[in-house]
């Protein structure tokens, strides 16, 4: 059986395939490339991604001087008394301009291991990028195939309906000419009721799964197609899914860059019990700072060097904090892991199940349609009841729904599969769309020392 599951084509039958194939119908790579490009969940984790970005500029800024321009005037008065001259009165508005420059020349390797910090923080939001898109394409393949699921079942109800109507339209007849019973009159309606209410709740199921396919695809539902090829992204077996997943499921990618930030995160905080140097120069003129002097300028350059001695003991328990947060970090790869292989495993089964699902609910369809036909024949020749007819009908509709129900599961199991081993991206499905690319956004900002603007030129 499992040899089967990837090489078995992840299709839909005649029962999910509603309409044809034309150029107006939308399939399910089409519904993924617009749930890719239009997706709110998936444009504002790109957008979180590049806010991300800004942290290594921010970082590599420690390299940098830090400027600074300044200006100040004031009013001064002075009174004296002396017994020679008297009493007498000074007054000057004592003004200054100015510039500031400070470049860290040492900062106890703080700026190295900021950046990457900042590295790895921008690289594990990649790989979270990566995995909101798995979750946006999985949620757009599952509320297509709930459609396709949800069109099917309306077409069945509405089917099992009309059968009925006219099974109590033929009951009525046979009671007014005495071949049949109020009985068999009463249990037709009865059924007819039921298929009503049925119907009705089909109708609802499809209205909540277009809403839901709005709101993940960004457009509603047209004429669906149902075809796909993921089962080429499908491993051969279940021990090749577990080694992908649990090495390169983007969730497991972005843990272990998480360690990398988390330790990077220790030496940082270390560093700022270590000397600090700089070189500072300044450069000022005044006027008017006495009654006798007009103009002074000066300027200075300063060589400082900072030893930070005791800061009443805070860095040391940011140190020891960072260091207990960098374990959480390496557990959390191994929980990572263990959740990857359990939904990898649990996604196998699920495949595996509804391929055997596939071939039983068809061979049900079968057996069920023929023992209707059947039961029919047997019934014009008084050899079987309107109940019998009706039991049976209602045994063909729930073999129709559980093959529409089973193909849905084994092409959304397929999906879940693929998202599992994290495989589930717009390169390897061949998706007709632009490919949205971090490294622009990221290289454009690295090494940007001035600017307001976005790249994208917003203020």
């Amino acid at each position: 059986m499992i040899g089967r599951v990837s090489k078995y084509a992840v299709g839909v039958s005649a029962i999910l395939m509603l309409s044809g194939a034309d150029s107006r119908a939308e399939t399910l790579m089409q519904a993924l490339a617009a749930a890719y490009a239009n997706n709110p969940t998936l444009n504002a984790a790109r957008a979180s991604l590049r806010a991300t970005d800004e942290f290594v500029p921010q970082a590599l800024s420690g390299w940098r001087p830090q400027v600074s321009a300044f200006a100040d005037i004031g009013l001064n008065t002075t009174t004296a008394r002396s017994s020679l001259f008297g009493k007498s009165r000074t007054t000057t508005m004592p003004a200054g301009v100015g510039v500031s420059v400070a470049q860290p020349i040492y900062r106890g390797n703080r700026t190295i291991n900021s950046t990457k910090k900042a590295e790895s923080s921008v690289l594990a939001a990649r790989q979270s990028l990566r995995s909101t898109t798995q979750s946006v394409l999985l949620d757009a393949a599952t509320a297509f195939m709930n459609v396709i699921r949800d069109k099917s079942i309306l077409a069945l109800r509405q089917q099992n309906l009309a059968f009925l109507n006219e099974q109590v339209r033929a009951a009525r007849d046979r009671f007014e000419v005495g071949e049949g019973t109020r009985t068999d009159v009463s249990q037709a309606e009865a059924r007819r009721a039921l298929a009503v209410s049925q119907l009705n709740f089909a109708k609802a199921s499809l209205l909540a799964g277009q809403a839901v396919y709005l709101q993940v695809i960004g457009h509603r539902p047209k004429r669906l197609v149902a075809k796909t090829t993921i089962s080429r992204l499908v491993p051969n077996s279940l021990a090749d899914s577990v080694s992908m997943g649990t090495k390169k499921h983007p969730a497991v990618l972005a843990a272990l860059h998480a360690v990398d930030s988390a330790a990077f995160n220790v030496k940082l905080i270390e560093g700022e019990l270590l000397p600090t140097i700089s070189i500072e120069g300044t450069a000022t003129r005044r006027w008017n700072t006495s009654s006798t002097t007009k103009r002074v300028d000066s300027a200075s350059i300063v060589g400082r060097l900072s030893v930070p001695l005791y800061q009443g003991g805070m860095v040391y328990s940011r140190a020891r904090q960072a260091k207990e947060q960098l374990g959480e970090a390496r557990i959390k790869v191994d929980l990572t892991r263990d959740q990857v292989r359990a939904a990898v495993i649990a996604s196998w089964g699920q495949l595996e199940a509804s391929v055997a699902s596939i071939l039983a609910a068809r061979a049900q369809v079968r057996a069920s349609q023929l023992a209707l036909e059947g039961v029919t024949e047997e019934q014009r020749v008084g050899q079987r009841t309107t109940l019998d007819i009706l039991n049976q009908q209602s045994e063909v509709i729930t073999a129709k729904i559980n093959l529409v129900t089973a193909e849905r599961e084994k092409v959304v199991a397929a999906f879940n599969l693929v998202a599992a081993i994290g495989r589930l991206d717009p390169s390897r499905m061949n998706l007709a769309v632009a490919e949205y690319n971090p490294t622009i956004h990221y290289n454009k900002v690295r090494d940007k020392w001035f600017g307001l603007r976005t790249p994208d030129g917003r203020k």
